[in-house]
C-alpha cells in the first residue's frame, strides 16, 4: 500500500491519540514545567512522523523516525516522574505507557521497512 500523505501513516494516527490523551490528563495540572515538557515531547512524535515524509527520501525520514522514538521515550520517561510525583494515576500511568510500547513498535517496524525499500518522491 502506497501512503501518499502522512495522516496516513499509522504511527503517526497512534501518536495523535497520544497527544489527544496527554492533553486531557494534564488539563487540571498545576506543575506547568512538567505539564509542558510533556506536551511538547507527545506532539514532538506526530511532528517528526510528519516533517520526515515530506522530506521525500528513505533516509531523512529514518533520521525523523528516529527522533520521534526519542520523544517517545521522553513520554514514557516523563510518565514516570508523574507517577512517581503522583501526577498520575496507575491506570492513566499503564495507558501512557501501553501507547508508547504500541509506538515503539510501530515506529521500530516502519524504520526497518523504510531501510529495506527505496521510496522516491
Amino acid at each position: 500500500m502506497k501512503i501518499n500523505r502522512f495522516e496516513d501513516i499509522e504511527s503517526w494516527k497512534v501518536a495523535r491519540m497520544l497527544v489527544k490523551e496527554v492533553y486531557g490528563f494534564l488539563v487540571s495540572c498545576q506543575d506547568r514545567g512538567y505539564k509542558d515538557q510533556l506536551q511538547r515531547a507527545a506532539v514532538s512524535v506526530m511532528s517528526n512522523i510528519a516533517e520526515g515524509f515530506e522530506r521525500g527520501s528513505n533516509r531523512e525520514f529514518v533520521q525523523y523516525l528516529v527522533i520521534a522514538r526519542g520523544s517517545v521515550a521522553e513520554v514514557k520517561s516523563l510518565a514516570y516522574v508523574g507517577k512517581d510525583v503522583g501526577y498520575l494515576d496507575k491506570a492513566t500511568f499503564d495507558k501512557v505507557l501501553e501507547r508508547c510500547m504500541a509506538l515503539l513498535n510501530l515506529l521500530n517496524g516502519f524504520i526497518t521497512f523504510l531501510k529495506a525499500s527505496d521510496r522516491k518522491r
